[in-house]
């Protein structure tokens, strides 16, 4: 039954394909991801029960998966049989999967080849496995007695050697299914490591014979946090038991399972810091023996981390020998991030180890723990993976860094001739993040890392020398899993954003095109998804966008980012949803002087899976007049207001607790001295020249933004950090700047930005405006 519905699961990612005109309008045939060649030709090959399907090797494990899918999705291919390589074979109805034909391929790589008689995939090893994914690609989804197939020489290969994606289990654990499952989904879009978090605060993972406590105690939580980390004061929890780890049966079973679709798995197992769980275990491993250790609840960094002794060293070269013979991967990773040196400045034991070793710091502690590890994996003819807070100290000799914090830490490496993997959070690889404004999306840690800001991430930073370049093996995108408890949600985060991952990981830079990939492309390749009840995130309506424009007309082309789904649409202000209109046909809709028209659409897929809801405003207004101002004093004035306020408009009768003249919208002073407040900024701003103005703020809590006591933006209430957008027409001169601002306990966060007439968007900062 499993089996059946991986392999549906497979069917899925197939795409359709038909024939295009001389315009091209879907030049990589709905590929993902883009190949580096494709050159199309004439006529169709049809794949039907007379088809001979030959290869080098029928025990090869691409020619093996190939077989299954083809018993289990065709009609008329039960009991396929692949028959050993025959020269002159008379059948003229043939699919070839050869070795032969792959001079000069780079590693990885494959041929693929359609002629209306014969369909040859040639390639090596994981090669040729690809070119089968990317022929499955090409197979129309619906199961019938023959499959047409377009005619077209495609060669690619990978742009990196490290293609990756990983799943925390620690935060919450997810079954060996589940597991799969996204095994499975990196295969269809070559990505070929598997990065598995199995130990965490949290909970600890993975069973160690040696050790069980590690399980039986290590394994299970006594609850879990309720909302997000910031969402209730104090915190609340579920006061519901939390657990689970996989056997080493289970292990060996995922491992045997990813080889056979060439995936390499990369354990971790995290030290010094995100501990806990091993340390409620055995408390003796931890700088505080008589402290009583709890696997954590809730979330953070938290300083309790393994103590630097003999017995740590003892028991964590016993762990690492078992996960060592449980996964073949050159690569272990052990952590290293968020350490806080808290327990070992407060350690009589840690200062004397420093002093004995002659070390600057704690962070020279850190490298001599991470060395001291790397020695131990290196005897064993393994490798360390590591995040980039391993650089502290001084880096390991054949380390490989996992650069998170941004770029800085896989560009030192790489300048150190350290072998680097690029996963920085600031450029969208954080899929735990959210995909749009965080009150149309699901709870998550924070962020909005859409679809585009992953697909434009290039590894390669321009700082580096060609050769220090070189050090960069590959990129990886990361899902952590604080706020993700079902698989639902893990597919949810992961797609399509791994589909844009894997092109990034992938394609050569030439062929990479967002509007390809993201209109063309990708709605086939969701579709498949929705078809076979694969959780995703809808994409909004290609061509529909959340904005406020000045105007007399309001017009809109749009097409569904899923194919077979329908966009239905609003202009009375409600929520659009089945029962609404539905878009057939290009709309215009006039705006009288003095008015607004207001479109809202949404995407609904055959499943039921919905887009989030978008909103194009446009407002006909006469322009506001300047007002009488002669100053010349730079910066805003300022009115502060203690105490707790979710909204702007609580601020009208609070009572001012202090004011003054500031020169930048920063809080981070307010909050500091105050803790929770409200503060509302008032001055002016100089308008150059006539015409439509943009705004917006970007905030966590609560921001409205006024010009001339008039509102423009309003990003009011308790939320996440999230910007919102207005205009309004301005004649040249000053005009009256007012801006609201309430600080409810969530991210300190608050700018200011404008759009001007024929200018790019920028930063809108206090000391250019007036007082």
């Amino acid at each position: 039954m499993y089996k059946k519905a991986l392999l549906m699961l497979f069917a899925s990612l197939t795409v359709s394909v038909t024939v295009v005109d001389a315009q091209d309008s879907d030049p990589n045939l709905g590929i993902i991801p883009a190949p580096v060649s494709v050159k199309k030709a004439p006529g169709q090959f049809v794949l039907s029960e007379e088809t001979i399907i030959q290869a080098d090797t029928p025990s090869n494990r691409a020619v093996l998966f190939f077989n299954d899918y083809l018993a289990n999705n065709m009609y008329h291919r039960k009991g396929v049989v692949v028959k050993a390589m025959m020269k002159n074979h008379k059948n003229a109805n043939l699919i070839r999967l050869t070795a032969a034909g792959t001079d000069g391929l780079p590693a990885e790589g494959y041929r693929l080849t359609i002629t209306p008689e014969q369909v040859t995939v040639a390639g090596k090893g994981s090669g040729l496995f690809y070119g089968v994914q990317t022929l499955l690609q090409l197979m129309p989804l619906e199961r019938s007695a023959t499959a047409k197939l377009p005619c077209v020489q495609i060669e690619d290969y990978p742009r990196f050697g490290y293609r990756g994606a990983m799943l925390d289990v620690g935060r919450h654990f997810f079954s060996v299914e589940m597991v799969k499952k996204y095994i499975d989904l990196l295969a269809a879009y070559k990505l070929n490591n598997f990065h598995w978090h199995l130990t965490e605060d949290q909970g600890w993972r993975i069973e160690i014979k040696k050790y069980p406590k590690l399980t039986q105690i290590g394994s299970m939580r006594a609850q879990t946090l309720i909302g997000g980390y910031r969402d209730r004061t104090p915190q609340q929890f579920d006061n519901t038991p939390y657990g689970g780890f996989y056997t080493q049966d289970q292990i060996r079973d995922v491992v045997k399972y990813a080889t056979a679709r060439y995936i390499n798995i990369i354990p971790e197992i995290e030290m010094p810091g995100h501990s806990t769980a091993a340390l409620a275990a055995y408390p003796e491993l931890g700088c505080e023996p008589g402290k009583p250790y709890k696997v954590t609840e809730t979330w953070g960094v938290l300083k309790d981390i393994y103590c630097p002794t003999e017995k740590t060293f003892s028991f964590l070269e016993d762990v690492l020998t078992e996960v060592i013979a449980l996964f073949p991967s050159k690569y272990i990773h052990i952590g290293g991030d968020e350490a806080p040196k808290d327990a070992w400045k407060n350690s009589a034991f840690c200062q004397q180890l420093i002093k004995k070793l002659n070390l600057k710091d704690e962070h020279g502690l850190q490298s001599y723990f991470i060395q001291r590890i790397e020695k131990f994996l290196n005897s064993k003819g393994r490798s360390i993976i590591g995040w980039d807070e391993i650089l502290e100290g001084g880096l390991a000799p054949n380390a490989t860094v996992m650069s998170w914090r941004g770029e800085d830490g896989g560009i030192a490496a790489a300048q150190q001739n350290h072998n680097v993997i690029m996963t920085p959070g600031s450029a969208g690889l954080y899929i735990d993040h959210g995909q749009g404004k965080p009150s149309q999306e699901p709870l998550s840690i924070g962020g909005n890392e859409p679809l585009s800001k992953i697909y434009s991430y290039n590894p390669t930073p321009a700082v580096l020398t060609p050769e220090q370049q070189k050090y960069i093996e590959g990129v990886q995108a990361n899902l952590w899993t604080e706020y993700i408890p079902t698989d639902a949600k893990v597919e949810y985060m992961l797609l399509p954003r791994l589909m844009a991952l894997s092109e990034v990981a992938w394609s050569p830079l030439a062929n990479k095109n967002f509007k390809d990939f993201s209109e063309t492309r990708l709605p086939g390749h969701l579709a498949w998804l929705d078809k076979n009840n694969i959780n995703y995130r809808v994409p909004v309506a290609i061509g529909a966008k959340d904005t406020v424009m000045i105007g007399s007309q309001l017009n809109a082309t749009l097409r569904p980012s899923v194919d077979g789904a329908k966009v239905y649409y609003t202009i009375d202000g409600y929520t659009p949803r089945e029962t609404d209109l539905t878009y057939n046909i290009p709309l215009s809709f006039p705006v009288p002087q003095d008015q607004y028209r207001e479109l809202q659409t949404i995407v609904i897929t055959p499943s039921g899976k919905r887009s989030v809801v978008t909103r194009t405003v446009v407002y006909n207004k006469a322009p506001f007049a300047p007002v009488n101002y002669i100053g010349q004093t730079t910066g805003v004035k300022y009115k502060l207001f203690a105490g707790t306020y979710t909204a702007t408009g609580q601020l009208e009768n609070a009572t001012v607790a202090d004011s003054g003249t500031v020169k930048t919208f920063s809080t981070v002073d307010f909050r500091k001295n105050k803790g929770k407040y409200g503060v509302v900024y008032s001055g002016y701003i100089n308008i150059d020249a006539d015409g439509n103005y943009g705004f917006s703020t970007l905030s966590g809590n609560g921001s409205v933004l006024l010009i001339d006591d008039q509102v423009i933006v309003d990003n009011d209430g308790k939320h996440a950090v999230n910007e919102q957008d207005g205009a309004v027409p301005l004649l040249k001169g000053y005009h009256k700047f007012t801006l609201k601002y309430v600080d409810a306990g969530g991210p300190p966060a608050l700018k200011v930005f404008v759009n001007a007439p024929g200018k790019q968007k920028a930063e809108l900062t206090a000391d250019t405006l007036y007082n």
